[in-house]
């Protein structure tokens, strides 16, 4: 699981997993095209790896369309960002790309409009507040590909065991429930807070929404280090490190570590979105789900999150991109995607099939959060490169002095809007 706060060179990129050969898309002289998608990584272990997914829908569409094959390279939400970015400055791009965000390769101009390799049929079927997210400048080049929405988690057993009867609605009394939870149950974080690097932008803007921060004001300005987001690190600070109620080294632990966690059965709250629904029935853990507290209460909005397809243009492949395109999109496909991860959809006839077919009961507090979600402000072509330093630097916010951290983050912000100017 980015537009308000509403978005290799001559070897294999190390760290990958990789199903194809390197390189960019490629055409032979018997009129055979080879696409190259680079897709990122929604599994926790090798035996739900997104990779098995992609190779059989590859393998599926190339089936069906002889002459079109699919190079496909999955690769770890840690990695995908550099490791795109060295592809991209290497001149090897790929034909798609399946991420976090878009934007920025709008600005560099890579990037086909979603009108020129999506059917009129495909474009209907995406959810309107989706698709418009996924513009720039009232163009559309980002194409979803998946949603989710952040809820509270908790272990249900834990709970009891430490005396505690509902889920926290305020800081306050997450702090409360924390304190029991390590007075009483050993061995268990009360409160899993993962900052690091691959989910520092989600977890800080929850907290931050919860005080009514954020990382955009309503002209759609950075304000990283408003006083209400000092305020809000401050807290965590004071409240939840200093005391030993979250992990000692939240900065360098990573969302993986935090559901993986939880699904063991040891951490007792976190924020997470619906795959963590899969991962803690396969733990037996009997967990709850409730809206996330803020300060005062809980947050009327919560954040969700699209991932997003593009279609890049330097191989030339638009007819093929479209094709394999209009092929994934397929509710086939779409259903199978957001079933195996426990995601939502971002096409209206999946959405309806998962809210029909009576299989999907425990999405529907996500389905109704998503109504009110926060989004990244992705459609800003600087987010992604703002959005990666603080995946970098801003969990250093609960470790060292927050008025620095972030004010060091906005400057870099600006300096970043700056130099697009």
């Amino acid at each position: 699981m980015n537009k308000r706060v509403l978005p290799l060179s001559g070897a294999c990129v190390a760290g990958a997993l990789t199903l194809s050969a390197c390189g960019g898309g490629s055409a032979s002289g018997d009129g055979e095209v080879t696409l190259k998608l680079v897709a990122a990584d929604y599994g926790d272990k090798a035996s739900n790896s997104s990779s098995l997914y992609w190779k059989d829908v590859a393998k599926r569409f190339t089936a069906a369309n002889p002459k079109i094959k699919v190079d496909v390279q999955v690769i770890n939400w840690n990695g995908i960002d550099a490791q795109v970015k060295t592809m991209i400055q290497s001149g090897d791009m790929p034909d798609i790309l399946q991420t976090g965000g878009y934007a920025d390769k709008v600005a560099d101009d890579l990037l086909y409009p979603a009108q020129d390799v999506l059917s009129v049929k495909t474009r209907g079927d995406l959810i309107p507040g989706f698709a418009k997210a996924g513009e720039v400048r009232g163009v559309q080049y980002g194409i979803p590909f998946v949603s989710s929405a952040r809820a509270l988690f908790y272990n249900k057993a834990v709970f009891k065991q430490a005396g505690i009867v509902q889920a926290p609605k305020t800081w306050a009394e997450l702090t409360a429930d924390a304190q029991k939870i390590k007075a009483k149950v050993p061995g268990v974080t009360p409160y899993a807070l993962p900052l690091g690097p691959e989910e520092a932008q989600g977890e800080g803007l929850i907290w931050e929404l919860g005080n009514g921060g954020g990382y955009t004001d309503v002209t759609g300005k950075y304000t990283l280090d408003s006083r209400q987001n000092v305020d809000t690190f401050k807290w965590l600070k004071s409240s939840l490190v200093g005391p030993g109620l979250t992990y000692a080294h939240p900065a360098t632990t990573d969302r993986k570590t935090a559901f993986a966690d939880f699904a063991a059965g040891k951490a007792a709250m976190l924020n997470g979105h619906p795959s963590l629904i899969q991962m803690a029935k396969h733990g037996n853990v009997d967990y709850g789900v409730a809206p996330i507290p803020g300060r005062d209460g809980v947050l009327r909005s919560t954040l969700g999150v699209a991932d997003w397809m593009m279609a890049f243009k330097d191989n030339g492949h638009k007819e093929q991109i479209r094709k394999f395109l209009d092929f994934a999109y397929s509710k086939e496909n779409t259903l199978k995607f957001a079933e195996t991860y426990n995601l939502m959809p971002v096409t209206q006839d999946t959405l309806d099939e998962m809210q029909g077919n009576g299989k999907h009961k425990d999405l529907q507090p996500f389905f109704n959060l998503l109504r009110n979600a926060v989004f990244y402000p992705l459609g800003d072509t600087t987010w992604d490169a703002v959005s990666a330093d603080i995946k970098k630097n801003g969990g250093t916010a609960v470790s060292g002095d927050p008025v620095k951290v972030l004010g060091d983050l906005q400057k870099s912000a600006e300096a970043t809007v700056a130099d697009q100017k």
